[in-house]
């Protein structure tokens, strides 16, 4: 497809429910806070399938992994999977992500003031080296992390979350367009995570997400490869988004970036972040989580009907499409102030603007949250932390960034920003005042 966010009219994001027959089947988007609620937690069981497009795209490249199974595989994945990417293990995988992002941060260190980066890619192999260190225990080295991007965009380009076949109610089996090139781009990645696994079982590192899920016994080699495409997917492709549309964002807010460098020489000075400076950044957490608000990494969350429902009313027949859009839920003008403005002051301990729990889920919400929600929350906030700290990136001139949506929401295929070095000020003594409201660059109306 090429932009999703583009079929949405201005109404959309005050409307709290819709309903449509989109061929074959109908369609319901929960865009309340009660139809949401009522969806993706008090009826959870009834919506836990994932929609067939959903599954569809992502098949190929998963299999039965955590994010596209349901029923009692689904239940089996996702209690071996929560342990081990649990909040408390983050002091294991914390100093790896500093490690990481201070690498990339010496390699911009070592460039000529305004120099020319793709910060996308940047962050997307950034982010895909912490999971190989973290996920794997081991290194990828720059080639094959290098490879694992390109294929992850590569498929992102051939998947069509429009998928006609599936619409019409037709089986699985049925060709879909570009499936050869999917499929290609599949076993690219595939080849790559088979080698990792093949590797991690010679060795005695059990320190690694992987060998701790090879630990239980219960997964054979393709569930096992499933499980870590799962977690490498969703782990760098998300959090890379994430990080990309925040470099953007405060390229376009200099009062925002100017606060968040008075945060970050106040609470780091010259050193760089541990994960027990992490609760003391606040103001780097909340512009993290305006970003997710503004550009949530998976803006559509669609799931199937199991039996028949009613939602507000509206009669929900089994095998319906219901579907919660972030993309315009979070934008809704009911529910937000200055909803198309970046303003991470949202976001901070007793703001009169923070959202209601069921306006913001940038993550899901309800049985089928982001297992890895407190590792890609935390891998952002220290990435930004560390690479802010030292360096400050604009966006380069002429550049347009349009979103594009195919699986995650993407600022294009490439988003090219110069680079230049940031002295910290360790002698920094206080956070300045609340930064003004920036409206938002790219918005809907």
């Amino acid at each position: 497809m090429q932009n999703f966010l583009s079929i949405w009219e201005d109404k959309a994001f005050e409307y709290q429910t819709m309903s449509m027959q989109l061929l074959a089947r109908q369609v319901v988007i929960c865009n309340s806070p009660d139809t949401v609620r009522h969806a993706f937690v008090t009826h959870a069981e009834n919506y836990e399938r994932k929609s067939p497009q959903m599954r569809n795209a992502l098949s190929p490249l998963l299999g039965d992994g955590l994010f596209i199974s349901d029923g009692a595989t689904w239940k089996q994945r996702r209690q071996m999977v929560v342990p081990v990417l649990h909040t408390s293990r983050l002091g294991q995988f914390a100093p790896v992500m500093v490690q990481t992002a201070s690498e990339l941060g010496d390699r911009w260190a070592a460039l000529p003031d305004g120099s020319a980066i793709d910060v996308l890619k940047a962050m997307a192999q950034l982010t895909a080296e912490i999971i190989g260190r973290t996920v794997f225990g081991q290194t990828l080295g720059s080639d094959r992390t290098q490879e694992v991007v390109e294929a992850f965009s590569e498929y992102q380009k051939y998947v069509d979350q429009r998928d006609l076949t599936s619409l019409l109610g037709l089986p699985s089996w049925i060709p879909r367009r570009h499936g050869a090139k999917i499929g290609q781009s599949a076993a690219r990645i595939h080849a790559i995570l088979d080698g990792i696994i093949a590797d991690l079982r010679r060795t005695e590192d059990d320190g690694s997400v992987i060998r701790m899920l090879m630990k239980d016994g219960s997964l054979d080699a393709t569930a096992l490869r499933n499980e870590a495409a799962v977690i490498f997917m969703a782990g760098h492709e998300t959090t890379a988004n994430c990080l990309a549309w925040a470099w953007y964002l405060l390229s376009q807010a200099p009062d925002v970036e100017a606060r968040l460098h008075e945060e970050l020489d106040t609470v780091l000075g010259a050193r760089a972040p541990t994960l027990a400076d992490v609760p003391n950044l606040v103001y780097t957490r909340a512009i993290i989580e305006e970003t997710l608000r503004l550009y949530p990494p998976v803006p559509l969350l669609a799931r199937e009907a199991t039996h028949d429902d009613t939602i507000r009313s509206r009669q929900v027949k089994a095998g319906a499409l219901v579907i919660v859009v972030p993309w315009l839920l979070h934008r809704h003008r009911l529910y937000w102030r200055k909803p198309d403005h970046f303003m991470p002051e949202r976001f901070l301990p007793g703001s009169p603007d923070a959202p209601e729990k069921y306006t913001y889920v940038p993550f899901s919400i309800g049985p089928r949250i982001c297992a890895g929600l407190s590792f890609g929350l935390t891998e952002a906030i220290i990435c930004l932390a560390t690479l802010a700290r030292t360096a400050k990136l604009r966006l380069a001139p002429g550049a347009v960034v349009e979103p594009v949506c195919r699986l995650t929401l993407r600022p294009g295929d490439t988003l090219p920003m110069t680079v230049s070095a940031r002295t910290a000020r360790p002698d920094a003594q206080a956070v300045p005042p609340a930064a003004p409201a920036q409206g938002c660059p790219v918005h809907h109306g």
